[in-house]
């Protein structure tokens, strides 16, 4: 029900856009969240946006490069990726879930996981 989409390589200071087809999982108590693992760590939040009313979080090491957006006709989340760092390197999850507004962050809060796309920042 969840298809991420759009990872690759990419230069330090580049960018990428990544899509989440989030079939079935739009109506207004949903949220969809980006989640990442990098080699060796746990994963963690990224971003997320609510269907109903589009509030946006994000995690503090992000928050002013990417952008976390939906389409609501195509049932699509994207996060935009901007000044990419070899930090960002991971891969990327979306999930869905029905947060309350306190636990957003947590990867607990979602139930519905995407397979996963490789992201790779070079430097």
């Amino acid at each position: 029900q969840l298809q991420a989409s759009g990872g690759g390589l990419v230069q330090t200071g580049g960018a990428l856009k990544l899509s989440c087809a989030c079939s079935g999982l739009t109506s207004g108590r949903y949220t969809t969240a980006w989640f990442r693992r990098a080699p060796g760590k746990e994963r963690e939040f990224v971003a997320a946006i609510r269907w109903s009313g589009g509030t946006t979080y994000y995690a503090d090491a992000v928050r002013d490069r990417f952008s976390i957006a939906k389409n609501n006709a195509l049932n699509t989340v994207y996060l935009q990726m901007s000044s990419l760092k070899p930090e960002d390197t991971a891969v990327y999850y979306c999930a869905a879930g029905r947060p309350i507004t306190s636990s957003t962050m947590w990867r607990s809060a979602y139930s519905s996981w995407g397979q996963g796309t490789q992201v790779t920042v070079s430097s």
